[in-house]
């Protein structure tokens, strides 16, 4: 396989990248490195081509260099385009044509042409789609970041930035254009792209990078690090709190020292450490950075922060793990106030060398803090929720210990050999598709959690086990949204579902014909809105004791998802009827509560996939563990339940015609099969 990446922006180069150098020189180029190094061990591809532009003077001749090699496998090309000078992302548009054009002379020059291409920010996408019209290169795009996410953060400014106008366009089109849109975590993929008229879920995979987190895990301190930081502090010895981002607007380092300043109790209790990327002269800086660090030094003048806030003016890439090491051994923490972080490689990096995180709930630190417990979110635009949560880490042992802990999980659940080997299994699916059943004779649907997950060696047999049933198209219903469930199928290596039930049942994607994307059941959507008035719901709702709304990220444009008790779920039943609205409410595990449109359920959504496909019922076989699956249970006269069920679920009125496994997880899906198949065999 050859994959050829475009990535235009910034200063890259195949080593010793100045992060920092320019306001586009940042994570995008350490995630496009670390990704090429990855997939070069894989032995299926056999070379990887990073193109980029090739400009003349400032920031230096480096890139003005056509070619250069970064392993046996992997070069990074630059090719010239309309202007030979840098230029930042705002006016990269000017150079997208000549760069295509070039880029096309480019691959006629060689052996072969590439498999597939891959775009970094939606420049990169312009080009790959012109690409894609003259050779025919399918692409797949990763933004990186969103214009319309920074629109959101300008407000009313937006409107006179033509710039930003332009970018949001080449964003639709690349949406639209890609095969397959790569996005780093839930809430980009689910809230960000959310707004584009483009938007397909089904056509996005969230795929965490990695990071290289051994070098971090075993950070020690350098004195010549100590020494440039504690030559600012009065009391160098205090904890630590450190942010390290470019000065751009986005990472909001300003409301950082906001929050420090305005906290008497937090500046006695920890000094501040601003790594705020490299410069010499403020006045030299690109784009928006020197503004950020004119407000930065006047923060800290009006607060008279002097010797309780460091500055260094500059580090370098090799310095990072003893930064990180500096604030360990004060016993301090990490703090990213990013208005968005569209992922966090710094927060997964100082995680894995000991520092607990207070981080921003906008974008991947959500994913991040959830998946390893390692520290606090909170509102970016909140100088004094960030205040607080970084006392409440330092003022208790305990949770200070937990966060630490869980940084050690970082290392194993971001690997960028793991993000590799997903990447590629899609990779090829895309170029040698297995395309879904068209007339399939039997459907089975199944939950997913503690189901068909829950036990890698069932799940192995049930992988072999799939592979053998010709005719039987596979699906699974969950709780879970569309994209954790592919996550999680994805990471297990389950068998890809031809039918994707999610949100409880509130939601249906179907498998496209190129046999990995997915597209939304327009019926249901329709169906399910139907007399569903989400927002007089939740208004209903909203004072009722003991109902405690889930994360922004559980909740669905069809779904609204709370914690509460069994009392709990009754009382919302309840509610629900005096204020005259009709619902469908879902109570599961004891704890998890979800109130959905009255037409959706994981049971009326299977049956409207049987009616899709034209089987009877008889060819219908569903199987789940717990209560919200309840419904898809008692619709299926072939369900099976699992022997390692929860919530009573075997003893339930109206699931006596279920078959009880004896064996749990994948095996006892296999087994009640088998049972409903012999029975079916029997009838004749």
């Amino acid at each position: 396989m050859f994959v050829l990446h475009i990535a235009l922006q910034g200063c890259l180069r195949g080593g010793e990248v100045v992060f920092g150098l320019t306001a586009d020189t940042g994570g995008h180029i350490r995630y496009l490195l670390d990704l090429v190094a990855a997939s070069s061990q894989d032995v299926g591809v056999d070379r990887i081509v990073v193109a980029t532009r090739l400009f003349h003077g400032a920031p230096g001749p480096d890139y003005a260099v056509p070619e250069e090699r970064i392993s046996d496998k992997v070069e990074l090309v630059r090719l010239a385009s309309a202007s030979p000078a840098y230029r930042s992302k705002e006016a990269m548009h000017a150079e997208v044509e000549s760069f295509a054009r070039n880029l096309v002379a480019w691959i006629a020059a060689q052996p072969r042409p590439p498999d597939l291409i891959h775009a970094h920010y939606a420049d990169a996408a312009s080009v790959a789609g012109l690409v894609a019209d003259r050779l025919g290169i399918p692409f797949v795009f990763t933004a990186h970041s969103l214009g319309r996410v920074k629109a959101a953060m300008l407000g009313p400014a937006a409107a006179g930035c033509p710039d930003l106008a332009r970018r949001i366009a080449a964003e639709e089109a690349a949406l639209a254009r890609a095969s397959l849109v790569i996005a780093s975590s839930r809430d980009e993929a689910e809230v960000q792209y959310a707004g584009y008229a483009a938007y397909e879920p089904g056509r996005i995979r969230v795929l965490p990078p990695g990071s290289d987190l051994a070098r971090f895990a075993a950070a020690e301190p350098r004195p010549q690090v100590d020494a440039a930081i504690d030559r600012f502090l009065h009391d160098p010895g205090k904890p630590t709190l450190l942010a390290l981002a470019r000065p751009v607007a986005r990472k909001n380092l300003g409301a950082l020292v906001r929050a420090y300043g305005e906290s008497p109790e937090l500046q006695a209790r920890a000094n501040l450490v601003l790594m705020a990327g490299t410069r010499e002269d403020i006045d030299a800086l690109d784009g928006d950075m020197a503004g950020t660090m004119r407000e930065i030094l006047v923060l800290i003048d009006c607060y008279d922060l002097y010797g309780r806030v460091a500055y260094p003016k500059t580090h370098r890439p090799e310095d990072v793990p003893a930064i990180y090491a500096h604030a360990r051994a004060r016993g301090g923490l990490f703090v990213n106030p990013a208005l968005n972080e569209p992922f966090g490689l710094t927060l997964l990096e100082a995680s894995a060398a000991g520092l607990p995180l207070v981080a921003t709930d906008s974008g991947g630190p959500n994913d991040i803090v959830e998946t390893c417990g390692n520290g606090l979110l909170v509102d970016p635009r909140a100088p004094e929720a960030i205040a607080a949560a970084c006392l409440r880490i330092l003022d208790e042992p305990g949770l200070y210990a937990a966060c630490v802990a869980g940084g050690a999980r970082a290392a194993a659940a971001y690997d960028w050999d793991r993000h590799a080997a997903r990447y590629h299994t899609l990779l090829r699916a895309l170029l040698a598709p297995e395309p879904p059943l068209a007339t399939p004779r039997q459907l089975l649907v199944c939950d997913i959690d503690n189901t068909l997950v829950g036990c890698a060696a069932a799940l192995g047999i049930f992988r072999r086990w799939r592979s053998r049933q010709a005719g039987l198209a596979f699906g699974v219903a969950t709780g879970r949204s569309f994209h954790s469930a592919m996550a999680i199928l994805e990471q297990q290596e389950s068998p890809r579902p031809q039918v994707m039930i999610t949100s409880v049942g509130s939601e249906i994607h179907h498998l496209d014909a190129n046999g990995v994307t997915y597209t939304a059941d327009a019926a249901w959507r329709a169906r399910v809105s139907a007399d569903w008035d989400r927002d007089g719901v939740r208004a209903a709702l909203a004072d009722l004791d003991g109902l405690v709304p889930q994360g922004s990220l559980e909740q669905r444009g069809h779904k609204l998802s709370y914690f509460g008790d069994a009392a709990t779920a009754q009382a919302v039943r309840a509610r629900l009827v005096r204020a005259g609205r009709r619902a469908n409410v879902i109570h599961s595990h004891g704890r998890y509560l979800d109130v959905l449109p009255v037409a959706a359920s994981k049971g009326t959504a299977v049956d409207h996939v049987r009616a899709r496909y034209g089987l009877p019922e008889r060819a219908v076989f569903v199987a789940g563990d717990s209560g919200n699956d309840v419904e898809m249970l008692r619709a299926q006269g072939h369900a099976i339940i699992v022997a390692n069920y929860s919530d009573d679920l075997a003893s339930q009125a109206g699931l006596t015609h279920s078959y009880v496994a004896r064996a749990s997880h994948a095996r006892g899906i296999i087994e009640g099969v088998g049972h409903f198949r012999r029975m079916l065999a029997d009838a004749g």
